[in-house]
């Protein structure tokens, strides 16, 4: 094959280490690493749009309820946001007891002084500061020799050091980042940073961390074990160091190379929910923690609450999760093979709740992570049954979401199995009505007005209660967040939006709006749809209908 404009000449292979007393493939992780998340700042600083203050303090609120001890907060020195955002933190007695903040730093005089204003007055703080070290950086933006490059490092280190003496009731914790370590030489990435350490002089009672940076993934992960493992035996005081690892993925191993680089010595990670960063992202810590999950490992982090963190990440970065991100998608507990489906039904029948998980095409039970098993068995033409979708979109003139599929296979393959013949569309309609369409239940709206200022909405709405009339006060960045933030003051049930579609039936005056939605309510999903001429009132209504329909179950009570 030759074609110009795709010529591999033109790269070269990574130069390996030449190591024959390796360890780490012997090695097993047998507990967490201390996990940093830098949603925050590196994460932030990726997006096409950077985060409000009322996104970074809702990921904020997240982090800490998945019980994250060390966040990176911004890069305060390099924006007024993160600078604003960082002493909001602070003068708001926002950081639990237990919780670090950790802010990033280049080493630059202006920079670390500007950075240590914006962190007073905190309990604990990590300074974290960096200065790029491979010879691109060296050779092309800098032009520096190697000194030179240890000259930054150390001056930096000792800038870092005399400024926390001005603040002496914060406990301080000295982090240094040699820039694109993967990319350097190792041995002299091992050169600059024991001069950072010998400036530091750290302890076993008070370690310095120094964080491995894969800035951008340029090797295979084996390979970055290898330098992380020659790191960690070369090195000074390395019983005076927590050795941190920050993996980028673009050749899409940050996960395999940051459980490598545990292997071979690492004690931490930096990363970020569901791997959002530069480029192709950071190190997804979900991912990572749900790793060891699987294999019996506590990861200290709470994954359960799994839609909570999609809707959190999906609503402050404006990215969609794919439906095949591990662990995590809306497809990742969904069977279309009929044999697949046959024998996920025989290992859940057989499945005891005091053993161990063992069921095939299941790694783990997707109850853990708040999904049921309605989600695992979908039908689709593989199994015999995959015109049930097809059927009532030609009947409502609409395409189902994938969501809604899924949830509409079910009752159907029941009807079909119960009948032992053809499913007809009008039985499928009635079927749909039927499971999602109800106007039955405790509340329905009564009525509602919305004003709007800026990016604000605030709904006053009436809603019935059975035989009384309940009124709703909430706010929201829009109409429905702000009625489910009025339910949730009214009932003090929280209610979490996982899905939700809005269609329109119909053109001209007789046109109505469909509004289909599923919920998170108390660890179990309900899905319910709504149909009104008025798109705002359907959208309002179907968050009633979910509530309904949960309050019909065992989980839940007014």
């Amino acid at each position: 094959m030759s074609h110009t404009a795709f010529n591999h000449e033109k790269y070269r292979a990574f130069p390996v280490i030449q190591k024959l007393d390796r360890r780490w493939p012997g090695n097993t992780i047998e507990q967490a690493p201390d996990w940093c998340s830098v949603d925050l700042r590196d994460g932030n600083q990726a997006l096409i749009e950077p985060m409000t203050v009322e996104q970074k303090q809702r990921m904020w609120g997240l982090l800490v309820r998945m019980g994250f001890k060390e966040i990176e907060v911004g890069f305060p020195a390099a924006s007024q946001p993160d600078y604003d955002f960082v002493r909001w933190l602070i003068e708001a007695n926002q950081i639990p007891e237990d919780v670090t903040i950790q802010v990033l730093v280049q080493a630059r005089d202006e920079l670390i002084e500007r950075t240590y204003e914006a962190v007073a007055g905190a309990r604990r703080v990590v300074i974290h500061v960096y200065n790029s070290t491979s010879p691109v950086q060296r050779n092309k933006v800098f032009a520096l020799d190697k000194q030179g490059i240890i000259d930054i490092a150390r001056r930096g280190a000792a800038k870092v050091q005399s400024e926390a003496r001005k603040y002496p009731r914060t406990e301080w914790v000295f982090q240094y980042s040699p820039e694109s370590f993967s990319s350097t030489e190792v041995e002299f990435a091992v050169d600059v940073c024991n001069a950072v350490i010998d400036q530091w002089q750290p302890s076993r009672e008070k370690k310095a961390i120094i964080n491995l940076p894969a800035t951008v993934e340029s090797a295979m992960p084996n390979v970055f074990a290898d330098q992380v493992e020659y790191f960690c035996d070369q090195v000074n005081q390395r019983d005076a160091l927590i050795i941190s690892i920050h993996t980028h993925n673009d050749r899409g191993c940050a996960v395999a190379a940051a459980e490598l680089a545990i292997l071979a010595g690492a004690d931490r990670i930096e990363g970020t929910l569901l791997g959002n960063g530069e480029r192709t992202g950071n190190m997804d810590i979900v991912t990572m923690a749900m790793n060891l999950y699987s294999q019996g490992i506590d990861p200290q982090l709470d994954i359960s609450i799994a839609d909570d963190i999609i809707a959190t990440v999906e609503a402050c970065t404006n990215i969609k999760t794919h439906p095949r991100h591990p662990w995590l998608g809306e497809l990742v507990y969904t069977a279309f093979s009929g044999s697949h489906q046959d024998a996920i039904r025989k290992c859940l029948a057989q499945q005891r709740a005091d053993e161990h998980w063992d069921v095939a095409y299941l790694p783990i039970d997707p109850q853990d992570i708040g999904r049921s098993y309605q989600s695992v068995i979908r039908v689709n033409s593989q199994s015999g049954k995959g015109g049930a979708a097809y059927l009532l979109e030609q009947q409502l003139g609409i395409e189902l979401p994938r969501w809604l599929q899924v949830e509409l296979a079910q009752p159907i393959q029941t009807l079909a199995e119960k009948q032992q013949g053809e499913v007809e569309p009008q039985q499928v309609l009635q079927v749909f009505r039927q499971h999602f369409m109800s106007r039955e239940g405790q509340y329905q709206l009564a009525g509602y007005q919305i004003d709007r200022q800026g990016n604000q909405h605030h709904v006053q709405a009436s809603v019935s209660d059975a035989d009384d009339l309940m009124l709703i006060h909430g706010h929201g960045s829009g109409a429905i967040s702000a009625f489910v933030d009025g339910m949730h003051k009214a009932t003090g049930i929280e209610i979490q939006i996982v899905q939700f579609d809005e269609h329109s039936l119909g053109e001209g005056a007789d046109a109505s709006a469909l509004a289909l939605m599923q919920v998170n309510i108390r660890g179990q999903r309900y899905t319910a749809v709504a149909q009104d001429s008025d798109i705002v009132a359907a959208g309002l209504s179907v968050v009633l209908a979910c509530l309904n329909t949960a309050m019909k179950s065992a989980s839940i009570a007014a």
